[in-house]
């Protein structure tokens, strides 16, 4: 449970500083022209790092239960 929630953190503190970074594996070839992702995109996927960070946390706290 605590190595689970230490992934979780890392991956949604890494939505939250590099939003594009999870476009450009996830979405990029999809989009027509590839260059960048919207705004709403980068705002969505920063709202669901913080989601994620949170339940990492919750998980590490939970292990030391």
């Amino acid at each position: 449970m605590l190595a689970l929630g230490i992934f979780l953190i890392i991956i949604g503190v890494s939505m939250v500083i590099e939003p594009s970074l999870f476009w450009l594996l996830t979405e990029r070839w999809k989009s027509n022209d590839g260059t960048e992702p919207s705004r709403l995109y980068s705002l969505s996927t920063m709202f669901g790092g913080i989601i994620i960070t949170v339940v990492g946390f919750c998980s590490v706290i939970v292990a030391f239960l």
